[in-house]
């Protein structure tokens, strides 16, 4: 050990303070070394082999590969040898496969249901349709069919329509012989319109036998006894007229009956009136016309 002299009266030398070396910090990964550069390597590779499939793509590889397995799958038996059909009536089978069968592989696999579907709502009858898979080599196909409310009646020649106005055929219609009839331009895109309207009147309803469309404005209804209503533009007046003349003609005794050959016409185009023509009105006006000729007699 050294030793310092001190002069007499000298101030002691300031002891110089010890620097610290800093502490070293050591940080724990969450995972090895070995596992982080093997997760880098894997994550090169799945990078590598994304850029390879889109390469691929762009070839076309894909494509004749699906093609491939589709051709496979259909020699393994999944191949649509079957079609079951429920529910047509009026739809003939042979649309239902075409619609079903259009033609290629016809693979089980890779059949597209949607457009099959489609395909059958394109024909006239079918309103709505289910298909399925029934595996290995079935397709169900289950069908609702529209169902016929009027005949008609257009330029001489009569279709069966749906309440929509659609034309659903327009063959064999003595099938149909039941159906209100409806004539003329527009009498098709209103039949919901006139069928709602007359049914609220069931008994006047089943003496009608046919609606004509005027001027795709507005109905004349032709009664089977011969009589014609005239019925106003808007359809609420038309209901609200065509509700009062059941209700008269329903309130009045069998031999008053405003149908049955009394009258030949009755116009309720204005509101809260009937103008009324035919043989009864007829005979009226003559009998008022010869009163009128007449003599007074004298009084005395």
């Amino acid at each position: 050990m050294s030793s310092v002299a001190l002069k007499r009266g000298a101030a002691a030398p300031r002891s110089r303070p010890t620097r610290r070396k800093p502490a070293s910090v050591t940080v724990a990964l969450p995972i090895s070394a070995a596992r982080l550069r093997r997760n880098v390597i894997v994550a090169l590779a799945l990078l590598l082999l994304l850029v390879g499939v889109v390469a691929a793509g762009l070839a076309g590889v894909p494509a004749r590969i699906s093609q491939a397995l589709v051709l496979r799958s259909a020699a393994a038996g999944f191949e649509i040898h079957h079609v079951d059909i429920a529910g047509n009536h009026e739809v003939a089978k042979l649309p239902i496969y075409a619609a079903a069968l259009p033609g290629g592989d016809n693979a089980m696999l890779t059949t597209d249901l949607a457009a099959i579907r489609e395909r059958l709502k394109a024909i006239d009858w079918v309103a709505d349709a289910s298909v399925s898979r029934r595996l290995p080599d079935t397709l169900d196909i289950s069908i609702v069919e529209r169902r016929p409310a009027a005949l008609w009646q257009l330029g001489g020649k009569t279709a069966v329509i749906d309440i929509t106005g659609k034309v659903l055929t327009r063959d064999r219609l003595d099938r149909f012989a039941g159906l209100p009839l409806i004539v003329d331009v527009g009498a098709a895109t209103h039949v919901r319109e006139l069928l709602t309207m007359v049914a609220e009147a069931p008994e006047l309803h089943r003496q009608i036998s046919a609606a004509i469309r005027i001027g795709d404005h507005r109905w004349n209804l032709k009664f089977k006894t011969g009589e014609t209503l005239v019925l106003p533009d808007r359809p609420a007046a038309a209901r609200a007229a065509y509700l009062r003349f059941a209700a008269l003609n329903a309130n009045l005794p069998d031999d008053k009956k405003l149908l049955g050959g009394h009258f030949e016409r009755f116009d309720m185009r204005l509101p809260g009136r009937m103008i009324v023509g035919g043989p009864a009105v007829k005979m009226a006006l003559d009998a008022a016309a010869k009163a009128a000729k007449a003599p007074k007699p004298t009084t005395i």
